[in-house]
């Protein structure tokens, strides 16, 4: 039996992960620019980003839009930039 694979690139991804690599790549004053709502512009936080774009179907396209177009930054980080990996976010590494 074959594994099923998913051609969508958000498939797996949730948009707390979206929001996490959006802000560590771009930071919550850049994003409010990118993006213009008050969510990330006054007192921004995951949690009320989170809160507002999961009942609002517009604002959470532009960010799955902007995520989506920021794919390639997001993973072809710069030698001093590390590449953010959605999937080790709030992992910490135990000695």
């Amino acid at each position: 039996m074959t594994a099923h694979t998913s051609n969508d690139p958000l498939h797996g991804v949730t948009l707390e992960m979206q929001i996490n690599a959006l802000v560590a790549h771009y930071g919550w004053d850049k994003l409010g620019q990118l993006i213009s709502i008050n969510c990330f512009k006054k007192d921004p936080s995951v949690k009320s980003s989170l809160k507002f774009l999961r009942r609002t179907p517009w604002a959470r396209a532009e960010v799955e839009a902007l995520y989506l177009d920021s794919l390639d930054d997001l993973h072809d980080a710069g030698p001093d930039e590390p590449a953010f990996n959605p999937w080790t976010q709030g992992q910490t590494k135990k000695s």
